[in-house]
């Protein structure tokens, strides 16, 4: 059921999407009703180099930022932005039609409107001072910028839709709220970037959001996940790899502030359909690894009696194979829920498992399937 709601949604949301889509920002202001007044003051006011910006943005505008948002909340959003792309040392590779859409926007989905722009700027200019590419700055953000700022991954978040002030006052965030928060910290030095996200991987185990940043090209990271070897890595990739591109629910979505034609889905609130997106789906399979011929992937989880999850280290190994000794540490709460031990193992084989935490072990033989992959749980015993 679950799957043909979304169905249903998504094609709702092309319908509405479409006609937002040939809006001019003529147009758009004859929806901004009473706040029409803001938004003309704001297009007579602002510097010829700017209205460009304004105008993408007004013609752009889901029908409730269009009627509420204020002339000095846009201008300083607006100033602000072309203020960082002129600081940026690789300004001059960023196109016009990037900026507008991916560095120029003051909100990536449906989170709450806040005036992000100084704060963020104040924050990821130290990080990024000593980086000549998007690629090297992302980099940096990704490493530094939630400890200065004190936000970690929590389940226990507020909601998954926060601003990145929400986020920054609660210090806690789920997936969405962190990808929000590294995509403007990035868009505040005049880095282009999305948010990139799939309602449901092909598995079952949930949905999952993450970042794309521009550098001659899209590049994706996990938000709070930096990486040593760089972008275009993650502990997500096998299962982005297995994405469906025309299954909405099994699908990759990137966000977009220019009106598409297809609704970005947002698991939390069906009902939203004004949140356009991009189907990306296809460079994350394309790009994919395959599973070698013979092997299957074995997923390990381990909890403690109050099941949380702990970091405890898991071994696997294979009585018909001494060769094969695979090592690895679970993953606590602080990863996202998603994010479990991976392991490839003979398909159809029975492996030892081997696991290590506080001065308990325990093991246990698993057998792997004979095609697909498997989580195991480990629940440990004190």
């Amino acid at each position: 059921m679950k799957s043909i709601a979304l169905l249903l949604i998504v094609g709702l949301a092309v319908g509405s999407l479409v006609a937002a889509a040939e809006r001019t920002a003529e147009s758009a202001l004859a929806e901004a009703g009473d706040n029409r007044a803001e938004l003309t003051k704001l297009l007579a006011t602002v510097p010829e180099a700017q209205r460009e910006g304004v105008r993408f943005l007004i013609a752009n505008m889901p029908p409730d930022d269009l009627r509420s948002l204020t002339a000095d909340y846009l201008r300083e959003n607006v100033t602000l932005a072309y203020e960082a792309l002129a600081a940026a040392p690789w300004a001059a590779q960023i196109p016009t039609d990037l900026f507008l859409n991916d560095v120029l926007p003051y909100a990536s989905l449906n989170e709450r409107r806040d005036a992000w722009r100084a704060r963020l700027r104040e924050v990821a200019v130290p990080l990024v001072r000593e980086s000549r590419t998007p690629t090297e700055a992302a980099q940096a953000l990704n490493r530094g910028l939630f400890r200065t700022v004190q936000v970690r991954y929590s389940t226990k978040r507020e909601k998954p839709d926060q601003s990145p002030l929400e986020s920054m006052e609660s210090g806690l965030a789920s997936c969405s709220g962190l990808s929000i928060l590294l995509v403007d910290a990035c868009r505040a030095v005049g880095i282009p970037a999305r948010v990139v996200g799939t309602p449901l991987w092909t598995n079952l185990s949930g949905n999952h959001t993450w970042v794309e940043v521009w550098d001659g090209g899209w590049h994706f990271l996990g938000a709070a996940e930096p990486d040593t070897n760089g972008l275009d890595r993650g502990w997500f990739k096998g299962n982005a790899s297995k994405a469906v591109r025309d299954l909405p629910q099994h699908a990759i979505y990137a966000s977009s502030f220019r009106q598409t034609g297809l609704a970005f889905p947002l698991v939390w609130d069906r009902r939203i359909a004004w949140v356009p997106a991009v189907n990306v789906t296809d460079r994350y399979t394309a790009a994919a690894a395959p599973v070698p011929d013979g092997k299957v992937r074995l997923l390990v989880r381990v909890l403690d009696r109050e099941g949380r999850r702990v970091a405890a280290k898991v071994t696997v190994t294979d009585a018909a194979d001494a060769a094969l000794k695979l090592e690895g540490m679970s993953r606590d709460e602080s990863a996202d829920l998603n994010n479990i031990l991976s392991f490839l193992v003979p398909a159809g084989r029975a492996c030892q498992l081997r696991v290590e935490h506080a001065g308990q072990t325990l093991e246990r033989e698993v057998v792997s399937n004979a095609r697909d992959e498997q989580t195991v749980t480990v629940a440990l015993e004190r």
